[in-house]
């Protein structure tokens, strides 16, 4: 495979065969049932010959097949144990690696890109890719001044198969939706199609990687490379060691899952606060877990759990948010936590989560968040799959109140990659297992969770009015 397969009609075609393979494994699971076999051992079977031609089909295809993927894979911790054991090793395939472009493709993209005499910007490159992603792949280097560096190559006819691949998909989204209980697919891929041409665009990607950089430069905890070099489709930033996320959540210590999620919540909550913007592809592959810089006078101390910090990459798509996250979001938390059901029924009313032709109880609208909400009401809260799985189980029942009302409320546009990130960044939290200080974290960066806070504008803002996106 020289690049992304260009051609619509062959895409379409492999993602096509995907709803038809489905049936058949169905078909050929009530046969073995038939046969004798046990219909839960049938069912295993199906679930884990499914998850294989889905997840190898949207890995091979790259684009937007791989970019659903990703997105998907963050919601594995909110499937029911018996889906969730045959998924969970295909869906985490997708976090860190893809089958890679061969070397001739890369060097082709580099001589266009950066010039003839690329390599002469280059000390040492590596044909065999690091990572490899949605839309393009990552190459371990050293720059010409002697910085190790990660060279990131965009596929050729990446733009085309994503627009072509996130098209195919949503015709089909309801057949995916089983998948993910309580995730509304077609949303999911129509907000992925939205932040297509900045996901392409490396010049924004560069851009939003620098204004992060400057910012946490001197950060303890947070750790963001410098851009080292931008061309068009070629991206050269610093190289970050470390412990990918997926492999803290697949045997990290508990410390290790600790002090990683805490810092994922602050980095989710300080990053629009401190930056405006949000780091919107919250899924494990984006994220490295690394020890402090070593004391030469005593490289044989170990190292403290709380001075691991967090690596973060990929800025290629993020939301703006000159104000910071919108102060909407803290102020209904907040009057959540302390029983104000009116109060929160009037923000939610104002920002139009619940529109002017609905009309719901504001008692039965508190107890339908109170519960997802849990991790903001007490000092630290221990996010696990079992929490998350009910939180999906309570939203996905059709025969719940909780699934009727939740029907009836409106997502705005602003407020829906906010919400996407959110519950990402809460699924990859309860794929770690993390105690996280949440409240903690929400008290020092989010506007209007604190009422001290929320009674007292800053100088020159009238009085009462919010952050708004």
């Amino acid at each position: 495979m020289s690049d992304l397969p260009r051609k619509a009609v062959t895409r379409t075609a492999k993602l096509a065969a995907l709803p038809l393979g489905f049936a058949g494994r169905a078909t050929w699971g009530l046969g073995k049932r038939i046969g004798g076999k046990s219909a839960e051992l049938v069912a295993r079977e199906v679930q884990q010959r499914t998850a294989d031609q889905l997840f190898k089909t949207l890995g091979e295809l790259k684009g937007g097949a791989m970019k659903l993927g990703q997105a998907l894979s963050v919601f594995e911790s909110a499937l029911p144990e018996e889906i969730a054991g045959p998924y969970r090793a295909a869906l985490t395939k997708l976090q860190e690696a893809a089958p890679p472009l061969p070397a001739r493709t890369v060097h082709g993209v580099l001589a266009e890109r950066m010039g003839e005499d690329w390599r002469e910007y280059f000390l040492e490159f590596e044909d065999t890719p690091a990572a490899a992603a949605s839309i393009g792949q990552v190459h371990r280097a050293v720059w010409h001044d002697g910085r190790v560096v990660a060279v990131k190559v965009q596929y050729p006819g990446a733009g085309e198969a994503l627009l072509s691949d996130l098209a195919q998909l949503s015709r089909f989204a309801r057949l995916l939706g089983p998948l993910v209980p309580g995730v509304d697919i077609k949303p999911l891929i129509k907000e992925l199609r939205d932040r297509v041409s900045e996901e392409l665009d490396y010049e924004l990607e560069a851009q939003a990687q620098r204004e992060h950089a400057a910012e946490f430069a001197d950060d303890p905890d947070v750790v963001i490379p410098q851009v080292v070099h931008q061309a068009d489709q070629v991206l050269v930033t610093e190289w970050i060691d470390g412990i990918p996320l997926s492999e803290v959540i697949a045997e990290g210590t508990a410390q290790q899952r600790d002090r990683a999620g805490q810092l994922l919540a602050r980095f989710l909550f300080s990053g629009p606060a401190r930056t405006g913007l949000l780091h919107a592809d919250p899924h494990p592959g984006n994220f490295r877990l690394l020890p402090p810089a070593q004391d030469p006078e005593h490289p044989e101390e170990d190292t403290p759990a709380g001075s691991w910090r967090l690596g973060v990459l990929d800025f290629g798509t993020v939301d703006r948010l000159p104000g910071g996250l919108p102060q909407t979001i803290g102020d209904s938390l907040r009057m959540a936590t302390e029983g104000d059901a009116a109060g929160v029924y009037e923000l939610l009313c104002e920002e139009n989560f619940v529109k002017e032709s609905i009309d719901l109880d504001p008692d039965e609208v508190l107890d339908y968040l109170l519960p997802m909400i849990e991790p903001t009401q007490v000092e630290e809260f221990v996010f696990t799959r079992g929490w998350i799985r009910d939180q999906a189980a309570r939203v996905a029942d059709p025969r719940s109140p909780a699934h009727q009302l939740g029907r009836q409320l409106n997502l705005p546009p602003s407020y829906v990659l906010i919400h996407r990130v959110t519950l990402s960044t809460i699924g990859v939290l309860c794929q770690l297992g993390a105690t996280v200080r949440m409240r903690e974290e929400l008290e020092e960066w989010l506007p209007g969770f604190l009422a001290e806070a929320a009674e007292a504008p800053e100088e020159g803002e009238p009085e009462g009015e919010s952050v708004q996106v």
